[in-house]
């Protein structure tokens, strides 16, 4: 099971429900995750506010059962947007397992930006690599303005398919 992680909403949610709708034609199972939309506390140290277990948990479950991720994140301020930090930081002291989560699973980055967005990808490459993510070496980034073309979408989903 793919799983399609928007930071944001807007563009990169649709590039993701557009990538998600996409890996049907592949044969690829897949769940959309808006993380936008997920209220989690911001992590701000080990004794601050904890999450609600009823929105924990599920986003765990979705992490633990993925078998590849599919992240679209925007470039904001050089990095990527503190939603899909915030996630990650909570699976990691919330979870039993946190590395299992990741550990060895491929990865699809993409981005649509203000500009080309290739420091949020970095970012999003440097962070997932050291948690043991398979990154894709083909990124998908796309500007105000213009969309992440059909075959680059489709081309990244057949590549992630063969390491599914």
């Amino acid at each position: 099971m793919l799983l399609f992680c928007a930071a944001t909403d807007g563009a990169n949610l649709r590039l993701c429900e557009h990538a998600f709708a996409r890996a049907e034609a592949f044969g690829i199972k897949g769940q959309l995750l808006n993380l936008s939309a997920i209220e989690l506390p911001l992590f701000t140290s080990f004794d601050g506010e904890k999450p609600d277990p009823s929105v924990m948990t599920p986003l765990a479950e979705a992490f633990s059962q993925a078998t590849g991720f599919f992240f679209a994140a925007p470039e904001y301020n050089g990095l990527i947007p503190p939603s899909l930090v915030n996630a990650i930081t909570w699976l990691s002291i919330e979870s039993t397992d946190f590395r299992a989560m990741f550990n060895n699973k491929p990865a699809v980055i993409a981005t649509h930006s203000g500009g080309p967005g290739q420091k949020a990808l970095l970012a999003m490459r440097t962070q997932l690599s050291h948690l043991g993510v398979n990154v894709l070496g083909r990124e998908l980034s796309a500007k105000d303005g213009s969309d992440v073309q059909e075959s680059s979408i489709d081309d990244v989903l057949q590549r992630i398919k063969r390491m599914l």
